[in-house]
């Protein structure tokens, strides 16, 4: 009997070390994915393992907060991620999609087009960093492109037509493709505003972010429609005009439009949950 415990204890450590056999990774690491795995689900273990940065453009209800208030929603987004993504924000408050493109180079005056001149016709230091070979964007990282809080300005340099904010976005996302990188397109976030006990969208752009997002085949998150319907489950409305205090208050700084911590978290969850519902390569990062 005790021979044959020997016998069996051999081969069975003998299967165990052989080429091909699947075992548990030590706790705390990756498995790797077992031979027999679907492609699908290799390629998904192999991604969840890979470093990626996600780039982030837009304006100041994205970008990283200089004081209490404003913070956008990109200086949250990091937290929701795991040890594998870093979140470059590069969104700057007070810029449409032109002037964050090409500061400082927009005037104040508007050409024979409606729109404003750009002269010269030099791109931002930010773009351009974003835009290098060595230390921008990479084969599998990804951008995250939200404008049009700015761009409905009737007065340059922050006004942008439909059509060339169109343009804008989708050379924004073609530039993403071109090295690999995913572009993903938001429409504008909402302000609270209300309609009796409702809360309504208010912003622009959203056919023009839909447009562009079928033009390059990215995603696109309309973060208009999906902060609107957060209003409404908060009931934040109806409102009386006082946006310091209370529920309200706790979530957007007293103009109603920017966000305090807590809404900017909120908002950067509704991002991070519809990169899941769309299950886009990059939620399998997501915590």
């Amino acid at each position: 009997m005790k021979k044959l415990r020997i016998l069996l204890t051999t081969a069975l450590l003998i299967v165990l070390s052989s080429p091909g056999v699947h075992t548990a990774s030590a706790a705390g690491s990756t498995a790797a994915p077992c031979p027999g795995d679907s492609p699908a689900t290799a390629q998904a273990a192999r991604a969840a393992a890979e470093p990626v940065t996600v780039w982030l453009a837009g304006d100041s209800t994205m970008a990283n907060p200089s004081a209490r208030c404003p913070v956008g929603w990109g200086s949250q987004f990091a937290a929701l991620f795991n040890s594998e993504v870093t979140v470059k924000n590069q969104a700057v408050g007070g810029r449409s999609i032109q002037t964050w493109l090409y500061d400082p180079n927009v005037t104040s005056a508007k050409g024979a087009d409606g729109e404003c001149v750009v002269n010269p016709s030099t791109f931002s230091v930010r773009w351009q960093a974003m835009l290098n070979a060595s230390t921008g964007m990479k084969a599998g990282d990804y951008l995250f492109i939200q404008f049009g809080i700015n761009d409905s300005s009737s007065t340059c340099p922050r006004h942008v037509g439909r059509a060339r904010y169109q343009q804008l976005m989708t050379m924004m996302a073609q530039a993403a493709l071109s090295r690999g990188a995913h572009p993903v397109v938001l429409t504008p976030v909402a302000a609270i505003t209300c309609s009796g006990g409702t809360a309504t969208q208010n912003r622009g752009f959203v056919p023009e972010t839909l447009a562009a997002g079928a033009a390059t085949g990215a995603p696109v998150i309309d973060l208009q429609a999906l902060s609107v319907s957060l209003y409404n489950s908060l009931r934040f409305c109806p409102n009386n005009g006082d946006y310091g205090s209370g529920p309200v208050g706790a979530f957007f700084c007293n103009d109603h439009t920017h966000f305090e911590t807590y809404g900017a978290q909120r908002i950067a969850g509704l991002v991070a949950g519809d990169v899941r519902r769309q299950n886009l390569p990059l939620a399998t990062h997501l915590k």
